[in-house]
């Protein structure tokens, strides 16, 4: 997300960076172009003035001029204003006692509501709550259909009548939740393609009638400056308390996410990045800043790495690694975690620094599916040990596996090399995964991760695929 926006801030800071010393000509010089990667970006014109103006005041200070690291000193400056730009923020749900609290998710049509609140069912649910998804979408024909399966895909209670009455399905569903213990209710609502007076008297009657305790827009974060306007006006007639950004993961702009808390003065409350029904993230504005300037986002990685990993499981698989002895049965592990973390490009990507790195390297999650297969077809004597595996085990795995037999081989020999890596990694500061958990990275964890990908991106251009004439050839 936000590529365009990352790539032309850092070409912005590194000029900077070259310079010994900095003037306020050089400032406004930068500013101009930060401005300019704004607009381009989508971010409201009001916005982008005033967010300049305040980091053109901060920077002329002489806290930068004299600052034997200017280019440094503006990214930290640039940093804490889009942090402000978009917070501060408390992406807590605040559930009453008695419950049930009720969640009302207003938009536009194709915004993504439906699937926002299942989303949000399965947050709800992670924080050990017992939601009930209330069907009160009248005017979609499949969206009642539609929230009902992905119900039970979560295994997630849903309730909906045959009815055309929002209200009373509203107030049905409430009872509902009281008599079955639910202690939370979301209410996906009707949306149009565009805002009518209908639509909006057809929600206001809801809210009447339930008095949400929260009331969330969702707004598709790839229309930028619409879905800013579209708050606008939602929030000139219901009083919102935040906003869910979806499709976050498919903005390259972000004019969205940078303006809708300064237009509005409503908080952004949780992003959407990806389709699965896992892909709901509290939002962070501080973590966004570190995202839009290529400094990753470490803190997300950590959490993910704590949801999916034992501490003391980590641990065990930490002195695995030291001693050399991490085996396939614990590669299996990492590349299911690695896929329920999000894929490798996406955990890369929140390493400081990599997301240039990666900018042209195509890491591929089909691969980790391919070398499951692979290993699934082998022995537990050829898991615990590849050193056994000859030309025959190779034919015999690749066989079980439908990949050809070099597969077989290439995947033994970057196994070997990274177990070594691991072991003299996890002798020094890097620390594995006990130290992800902890989040105690360090530089040189970031310089092991950076220099892991480089390599990657190396291997890519060596074995980039030419097509010619219907043939296909490896260089």
């Amino acid at each position: 997300m936000f590529d365009s926006l990352t790539e032309k801030f850092n070409s912005v800071f590194k000029s900077l960076s070259g310079r010994g010393r900095i003037t306020e000509a050089n400032i406004s010089d930068a500013m101009r172009e930060i401005r300019k990667a704004l607009l381009e970006a989508d971010v409201n014109y009001h916005v982008v003035k005033k967010f300049c103006k305040d980091v053109t005041e901060t920077a002329v200070g002489a806290e930068v001029i004299k600052s034997l690291h200017p280019g440094q000193m503006m990214v930290k400056i640039v940093s804490d204003k889009l942090t402000e730009l978009m917070g501060p923020v408390d992406s807590n749900i605040y559930f009453v006692s008695p419950g049930p609290t009720i969640v009302m998710l207003a938009g536009l049509q194709g915004g993504g509501k439906t699937t926002t609140a299942a989303k949000l069912g399965k947050y709800l649910v992670n924080k050990g709550k017992r939601p009930l998804l209330v069907a009160d979408d009248l005017r979609r024909p499949a969206a009642i259909e539609q929230l009902i399966v992905l119900g039970e895909q979560l295994n997630i209670d849903v309730y909906s009548e045959d009815s055309k009455n929002a209200v009373k399905v509203a107030k049905n569903a409430l009872k509902h939740a009281v008599k079955n213990g639910h202690d939370v209710v979301v209410l996906d609502t009707a949306g149009r393609l565009h805002i009518d007076e209908e639509m909006m008297s057809e929600i206001a009657d809801v809210a009447k009638a339930v008095t949400p305790h929260q009331i969330y827009l969702v707004c598709d974060a790839m229309t930028g400056q619409d879905a800013v306007n579209s708050a606008k006006e939602f929030n000139e007639r219901l009083e919102l308390d935040g906003v869910i950004l979806t499709k976050l993961d498919g903005d390259a702009r972000g004019g969205a996410a940078l303006s809708v808390k300064a237009v509005t003065g409503k908080p952004i409350k949780f992003i959407g990045v990806g389709e699965k029904l896992d892909k709901l993230e509290e939002f962070h504005p501080d973590r966004m800043a570190s995202r839009i300037l290529g400094m990753g986002d470490v803190v997300t990685l950590v959490e993910k790495a704590q949801e999916q990993f034992e501490v003391d499981e980590a641990e065990k698989l930490q002195k695995k690694m030291a001693k050399g002895s991490f085996d396939f049965d614990d590669f299996l592990k990492q590349m299911q975690a690695v896929k329920k973390m999000g894929g490798m490009k996406d955990m890369l990507k929140m390493m400081p620094g990599m997301g240039s790195q990666l900018k042209d390297v195509d890491v591929d999650d089909g691969q980790i599916k391919q070398m499951e297969g692979i290993v699934h077809s082998m022995t537990r004597k050829e898991r615990r040990d590849p050193d056994v595996i000859d030309s025959s085990r190779r034919r015999r795995i690749s066989a079980g596996a439908g990949v050809e037999a070099t597969d077989v081989s290439g995947l033994v020999k970057t196994f070997k090399r990274s177990r070594d890596m691991m072991k003299a990694i996890s002798g020094g500061s890097f620390g594995g995964l006990k130290s992800l958990m902890s989040g105690g990275f360090n530089m040189d964890t970031i310089g092991a991760a950076m220099s892991a990908g480089r390599k990657i991106k190396q291997r890519s251009k060596r074995k980039r695929v030419v097509r010619r004439k219907g043939k296909i050839r490896r260089r």
